[in-house]
């Protein structure tokens, strides 16, 4: 018996929490002067783009009302888009379109966008409603098409990995995984499916929904727990070559792996989330430790 509360109490030290994360891990790695070099995903895809790392092409950039309809003209011609708020947090505004007509598109759920609905969603972005921000800026990028790994898995949306980065060595990652119930989105305040990784073998683990543990995907039912990731070893790679090009120590480096361009870096973030230490049931203090930082 207190053998099994010793390790309740050493899984709970090592367990981080918001207020730990920000005194231990953020502000002393990461100046804050720095911090929209990360967070602002147009400055970010810039310096990486100017580094040859792979991300997504970008077709536009909105800064200003006025320019809502000639953009929208613009990127029309594309089959597929995705549209994000420069500034955006927890994945909020991030819309993944198809496009059905001339005057419509889809999203992965099926919900018909017009163009009205288009151009409203972009002046919210251009508000800053996603951003808590006075204003912000709407990214128009080429979308992604899902690794047939992860399509497997479920067929809706784009699933993408979180890597955090400490001091250029990954230390802890998952792979989060659109549901219904998160609308075709990989975010999981919205109610995507998380799922855990063993970093040093390169395969998915366990999954993490509605505070349970599984195996299966609660939609497909697919049975991922086991399965090895296709270009694990390059996907790490990308993630540890990004995070040398920003003068900050810790970050969570967001990554696609896409069936024909493979790992595609889509976002880095400053201040990574902790929900990750849920889905892999394994404290950030640990993972630290298992690699010796």
């Amino acid at each position: 018996m207190k053998k099994f509360i010793q390790k309740i109490l050493n899984a709970d030290e090592s367990i981080v929490g918001i207020n730990m994360r920000n005194i231990e891990y953020v502000y002393p790695n990461n100046p804050r002067k720095f911090f929209p070099l990360a967070n602002d995903k147009v400055l970010s895809k810039e310096i990486l783009e100017k580094e040859k790392i792979p991300v997504p092409k970008t077709y536009a950039v909105i800064y200003n009302l006025w320019e809502i309809e000639e953009k929208i003209q613009l990127i029309s011609q594309y089959p597929s888009i995705v549209i994000k708020p420069a500034n955006g947090r927890g994945g909020g505004g991030i819309l993944i379109l198809n496009r059905k007509d001339n005057n419509n598109w889809t999203t992965p759920s099926g919900e018909i966008i017009t163009k009205r609905k288009l151009s409203y969603h972009i002046a919210t972005v251009l508000y800053g409603v996603y951003s808590m921000a006075e204003s912000d800026k709407a990214i128009v990028e080429f979308c992604l098409t899902p690794h047939d790994f992860l399509k497997q898995i479920f067929e809706e949306g784009i699933p993408d990995f979180r890597i955090i980065v400490l001091n250029r060595v990954p230390v802890m990652s998952m792979l989060r995984v659109p549901t219904k119930k998160s609308g075709g989105k990989a975010n999981l305040h919205q109610g995507a499916l998380g799922i855990g990784i063993d970093m040093k073998k390169g395969m998915l683990t366990h999954g993490f929904y509605k505070n349970k543990f599984i195996n299966e995907h609660p939609d497909s039912g697919y049975h991922f727990s086991g399965i090895d990731i296709p270009d694990w070893e390059k996907t790490l790679q990308i993630s540890v070559e990004s995070s040398k090009l920003f003068p900050l120590n810790y970050l969570g480096v967001d990554i696609i792996l896409d069936k024909n361009l493979g790992p595609l870096v889509i976002e880095v973030n400053a201040r990574p989330g902790l929900q990750i230490q849920n889905i892999n049931n394994l404290g950030l203090k640990s993972a630290i430790l298992q690699q010796n930082l």
